[in-house]
This record gives structure tokens, C-alpha cells and sequence, in this order.
């Protein structure tokens, strides 16, 4: 799988309240998170993420509640994947079971500027940033891991990979 897109960077530490609100947390769907995915941290997101776009992060990030709300409204905002030094335990789990990309790459982190334009390679485990011409390695996910995220998450692949329960 094949990502390209312009970066939205992020600090250290950013919480799953900060990618969505627990004010929007009386709804499951989700294209009304999306509509407030990072809104506290930065109110020009929702309104101007394209898709395929990347986020970049320091360190910790979805720290913080292990509501999957977080991930589901970055995805559904059109975020291809993220990029961070280092993300919280639950945050990371959920986003595999949702079928969001994330990948650990503490290079690519501190090189990448908003804006830049990236080009990610989940197979190889490669990201070039093409604004500044440099290139990056990451380690990838096993193949099983790549085909839940290839599905669409979990769900979509256990619905796709296991055979229907008959029925009595």
C-alpha cells in the first residue's frame, strides 16, 4: 500500500481528547467526528484536510483515553496515516483494528515541516518526503498486519478472511 500526501505536524503528547472533543463523544458516526477531528489543537484541520494527507507527530501520541473514537475521526477525515516518533499503547492497537495505518520513524518526524509532501510505502516500510528530497526507513508491519490494514480494519477482514457460521 502506497500513501502520498501533505503534512499536518504535531507536538508531543497529543491526547485523545485533543483529536476528538469528549463533547462530540455522544455520537458514533463517523463523519460527524471527522467534522471535529482536532479542532481544540488546531481549528483549520477538518476544514482543509485533503485525502491521503499525513499527520506527524512527536512523541506519545493518542495518549490518553483508549476511546477509538480518536482514530476513527482521523481516518474518516481522509488521513492516509500517521507518522510519530512513538504512540501510545491503546491508540496504536486501535488504529490497526480500524484499518489506519501508523508508522514509528523518529527521522522523518524531525525533517518534516506542514506542508511537506510525503510519499509512504507500507510494504517496504519506506517514507520520501519529496518537498526536501530525503528518504526514510521504517520498519513494516508483518503481512498479516498489512491485510487487515489493506481490508479496511479488523471487522473487514475477519468478515472477508473466516468462513459464514451455519446456523442449526
Amino acid at each position: 500500500m502506497k500513501f502520498k500526501g501533505k503534512t499536518w505536524k504535531y507536538k508531543d503528547n497529543v491526547n485523545t481528547d485533543e483529536i476528538i472533543p469528549a463533547r462530540y463523544l455522544n455520537t458514533s458516526d463517523p463523519k460527524e467526528l471527522a467534522e471535529h477531528c482536532m479542532e481544540d489543537i488546531d481549528a483549520s484541520f477538518a476544514k482543509e484536510i485533503e485525502k491521503d494527507d499525513i499527520i506527524v507527530a512527536q512523541e506519545n501520541f493518542g495518549c490518553g483515553s483508549s476511546r477509538e473514537h480518536a482514530p476513527i475521526s482521523i481516518k474518516e477525515a481522509g488521513v492516509s496515516c500517521i507518522i510519530a516518533n512513538s504512540f501510545a499503547r491503546i491508540f496504536y492497537r486501535n488504529s490497526i483494528n480500524i484499518g489506519l495505518p501508523i508508522l514509528e520513524c523518529k527521522e522523518a518526524v524531525k525533517d518534516a515541516d506542514k506542508g511537506d509532501i510525503l510519499e509512504v510505502d507500507l510494504s517496504a516500510g519506506t517514507i520520501l518526503n519529496l518537498t526536501k528530497n530525503k528518504s526514510y526507513k521504517s520498519t513494516p508491519f508483518p503481512q498479516f498486519i498489512q491485510e487487515l490494514i489493506s481490508a479496511g480494519g479488523l471487522m473487514k477482514w475477519v468478515s472477508k478472511t473466516l468462513p459464514p457460521v451455519k446456523g442449526d
